[in-house]
């Protein structure tokens, strides 16, 4: 079959994108993205139009696809957050965005009359799906380090308590990294006598480490989660934003819906869905084991340590939540933002220590404010 060729100025573009891509990739610290991944290895099967469609665990008439290992991945996340061993489901998602809308799907149509409660830290996409499913929603305050305030949560339930609770709770705010404790949000509802309700977990970002770190945070399934999220291309890395989202088993069955076309029933957000992510996880899974993952997240907690450990030794009011990789300080210049392409948001900022992140980039980070420290005075 005869291919054509990029004209010389389309090439031209492509080529300059490249460069630019890996100009940015070399120097951000202020978003969570891991970017040591290798994916080579896969390549081959760039060549096919794999696609997932349908439940990963219900065989389809389209076999081009890799749900064998996508529901490898999703016992994998299932097993790590302690889900009920006869009673978990889940799939790999476009992202944390998505399993979080999954999970919201599943609490709206197990209490349809219910009320969302999240904090004011809560990712933004949370209140546009909220939108989306139409659910009512109160917003709740959140303490200094961006943990939600139990005082106000507990108060605020107790004046709806009439109605079925669903709660969003943070497992790593976007600005702070904070965690919501769900043992004490689970306490609270028992407190209250809430016979109905339902708890989601949004841990896209620290999910997968909070798991391996010791004390545990209390997050997961035997904390008393309904359902996880999380995010593939933040800890883990994936040159596509991906993630993964767990459920219980019984109650993805009240939603379920054979689908004739595909052979297979429809149990997710999207229908058709991208073939390749599941073999960026399983790969890394299968490649790092539990013990590589926790060499991971030991490797971007010290980094971490050391972080607030540098910008503290020049004067800088720096911070971080217990067992964190989000390190908290005051925005710096827009020349160094830009640079270091850091989020800001109400005059702090932030550096998330991901695994690829190493001492040496902090000392090019810290020598960079120490110049403009220099400069102001």
């Amino acid at each position: 079959m005869e291919t054509s060729r990029l004209e010389a100025k389309d090439q031209e573009a492509l080529n300059d994108l490249l460069e630019k891509v890996k100009e940015q990739t070399e120097l951000f610290l202020g978003y969570p993205v891991a970017k040591d991944f290798d994916y080579q290895a896969l390549s081959g099967f760039l060549k096919f139009p794999m696609n997932n469609l349908g439940d990963p665990f219900v065989t389809s008439t389209y076999g081009v696809g890799s749900r064998e290992l996508e529901k490898e991945v999703v016992q994998f996340f299932a097993e790590l957050f302690r889900a009920p061993a006869d009673n978990w489901w889940g799939y790999v998602t476009n992202g944390g965005s998505e399993g979080n809308l999954y999970g919201l799907y599943l609490a709206r149509e197990l209490h349809p009359k219910a009320m969302v409660y999240y904090s004011e830290a809560t990712h933004y996409s949370v209140q546009k799906n909220l939108h989306l499913l139409n659910m009512s929603n109160i917003v709740i305050r959140t303490q200094t380090n961006g943990e939600i305030d139990y005082e106000d949560l507990e108060y605020t339930i107790r004046m709806n308590r009439h109605l079925p609770v669903i709660i969003m709770a943070n497992i790593g705010t976007t600005m702070t990294e904070a965690r919501d404790d769900v043992s004490k949000i689970k306490a609270i509802l028992k407190k209250l006598a809430i016979q109905h309700y339902y708890i989601h977990a949004d841990a896209a970002l620290s999910g997968t480490y909070s798991a391996l770190i010791e004390p545990r945070p209390a997050f997961d399934f035997e904390d008393g989660a309904d359902s996880i999220a999380i995010s593939g291309h933040k800890f883990l890395g994936s040159p596509m934003p991906c993630g993964v989202v767990v459920a219980k088993k019984s109650n993805r069955d009240r939603i379920a819906r054979s689908v004739a076309y595909i052979g297979s029933i429809d149990t997710t957000i999207t229908g058709s869905r991208n073939g390749h992510s599941p073999l960026f996880l399983w790969y890394t899974i299968k490649r790092l084991g539990i013990a590589g993952l926790k060499s991971r997240a030991m490797h971007s907690l010290a980094t971490a340590a050391y972080t607030e450990q540098q910008l503290q030794a020049l004067g800088i009011a720096a911070w971080r939540n217990a067992n964190a990789i989000t390190v908290n300080f005051p925005t710096p210049s827009a020349k160094i933002c830009k640079k270091w392409q850091l989020a800001a948001e109400q005059g702090n900022s932030h550096i998330i220590c991901m695994p690829n992140v190493t001492a040496s980039h902090i000392d090019l980070l810290v020598a960079d404010l120490k110049t403009e420290l220099v400069l102001q005075d």
